[in-house]
This record gives structure tokens, C-alpha cells and sequence, in this order.
């Protein structure tokens, strides 16, 4: 039979054992993930300049014209913009068979190099349309025009067409005629043209007006295209009344004509920072 064998503890304790070894747990590393930071960069968009807002009034004053019609051609940096498009248009075959008529011998220089062709108000005392710039326009849509020296004739031609689109940028756009505190000019007959200067900073005196004889680069009087001098008159305060204003500068003898467009234009394009507007009578 076989015998059951008892080991004794010593035998026990000799024998291999495993032990449980609990090692202390290494700490959690807790480390911030670094994340590519998104870079964008805010395309910044271009400063648009004066003469850029001059362009983009003058594109949406040439809408207004269509083939056949007799058109004012109006003078000054705006006005330039507007009689360049109509020559491209011209050469391009968009439009055909118009009749300009300039406004200063400057405009008539330019319409011709673009091949525009010219006449003059006794050929077309009835014109379809004219289109100019402004040096002020007010809420009412009036306007001071003339610091280009062209007054007498942008009246005028203006004076006769059915329609007058004026193109400004916002910089034009004033709360009264004379609060850009740029000048209004007067165009007076060359015969004792001081006498008249006096006469019209007296008609203003309330308003703190200064009187300036318009002078050329040289020095020398500034002459327009009829042979006259130019009164600027700078204002402290806007006219208060442009009507009457208009009315008292006219009744005096050597004035030929004023800058105070009233009541004339028929729709004011505006260009500014945020685009195009339109204000119609």
C-alpha cells in the first residue's frame, strides 16, 4: 500500500513560492497637447481712393445715357471720369450717334482726343441729358459748383437739358451749401473787379465770410473761358438761405454768375466706402 508522506514545515518553507510584489504606480504624467494654432490672416481690403470712388460714380452715371442723345459733358476730375467712359462706349460699339456738349475748353480737348462728337448750345438748345460733378451737394440736393472755373457754361448747358445726373464721392456731401468752408465762387467781369469783392463779402458779412480774387499759378489772376475773374467766397457758417443768396448775388452789376446750383439736379450718384447710392429729386 502506499504511504501517505507529511512534509514537515521546514520542508515547506524551502520550497519556491511566488510573491505578489505591489509596486507603487509611476504618477500620471499629464501633459498639455500643443495644438497648431490657426493662423488667419484678415486679407485686408483696398483703401479705395478718392479718384477710385470717382470712377465707380462715373460707371452708374453712364447708365443714364443711351444712343442718340445730346449730352451735357460737364468739367472738373469727376466729369473727366464720366467723358472717358462715354469714349470707350463709343469705340466699343455699346453706344452710338450721341452729341456732346462741353462745358470748357478743357472737356472739348478731352471729348475730341476720344473722338466724342461736339456741338454747341445754338446748334442744341435742347439737351436730353447732362452729367457733371459737384463741389458740395446738401440734403436738398442743391449744389456749389465751379471751383474748376467752368460755372458760367456748366450752368448753362445745365440749365437746358431735361435731366441732371450729378456724380460726387462722399466727401461732397454737406449739411449746407458752404459748410465745406471751401470756396463758392463768383464769376465777375474784369472791369473794377474789387469793387465787387468788397460788395460781396458785405452781402455776407453775418455769415464771416472771406472774399479772395481766384489767382492762377503764376500769381496772375485767374481768367475763365469768357474772359472774366472769380470771387471765392470762403463761409464760416453754411448760407442759410441759398435762394435768396443766389437772388442778391445776381442783382449786382460786373457779377456774371455764382456757383449755387439750386433746384437743378435731377439725381446725385454717390460713391463711398460701402458702394454706390443714388438720391433723386
Amino acid at each position: 500500500m502506499s504511504s501517505l508522506s507529511l512534509l514537515s514545515p521546514s520542508s515547506i518553507s524551502s520550497t519556491t513560492t511566488t510573491r505578489l510584489i505591489l509596486r507603487t504606480p509611476k504618477p500620471l504624467s499629464l501633459r498639455t497637447t500643443t495644438h497648431k494654432t490657426l493662423s488667419i490672416k484678415s486679407q485686408s481690403v483696398p483703401t479705395l481712393t478718392q479718384d477710385d470712388l470717382k470712377k465707380l460714380a462715373a460707371d452708374k452715371a453712364v447708365e443714364y445715357v443711351k444712343s442718340g442723345m445730346v449730352l451735357g459733358l460737364g468739367t472738373g476730375s469727376t466729369a473727366a471720369f464720366v467723358v472717358d467712359k462715354l469714349g470707350q462706349m463709343l469705340k466699343s460699339g455699346k453706344l452710338s450717334n450721341i452729341v456732346g456738349i462741353p462745358t470748357s475748353k478743357r472737356t472739348d480737348e478731352q471729348a475730341r482726343s476720344l473722338g466724342i462728337p461736339l456741338s454747341i448750345l445754338d446748334d442744341h438748345p435742347h439737351l436730353d441729358l447732362a452729367i457733371d460733378g459737384a463741389d458740395e451737394v446738401d440734403p436738398d440736393l442743391n449744389l456749389v459748383k465751379g471751383r474748376g472755373g467752368a460755372l458760367l457754361r456748366e450752368k448753362m448747358v445745365e440749365a437746358a437739358s431735361d435731366s441732371f445726373v450729378v456724380v460726387v464721392d462722399d466727401t461732397k456731401l454737406v449739411t449746407g451749401l458752404g459748410g465745406s468752408k471751401l470756396a463758392m465762387p463768383v464769376e465777375v467781369v474784369q472791369f473794377c473787379w474789387k469793387y465787387n469783392l468788397v460788395r460781396l463779402k458785405d452781402l455776407f458779412k453775418e455769415e464771416g465770410v472771406v472774399a479772395k480774387l481766384r489767382l492762377s499759378d503764376n500769381g496772375k489772376p485767374y481768367v475763365t473761358d469768357n474772359m472774366n475773374y472769380i470771387v471765392d467766397l470762403y463761409f464760416e457758417t453754411p448760407i442759410r438761405d441759398g435762394i435768396s443768396a443766389g437772388r442778391e448775388i445776381s442783382k449786382l452789376e460786373g457779377v456774371v454768375e455764382h456757383g449755387l446750383f439750386l433746384d437743378m439736379a435731377t439725381a446725385v450718384i454717390v460713391a463711398g466706402k460701402s458702394g454706390v447710392s443714388v438720391k433723386n429729386k
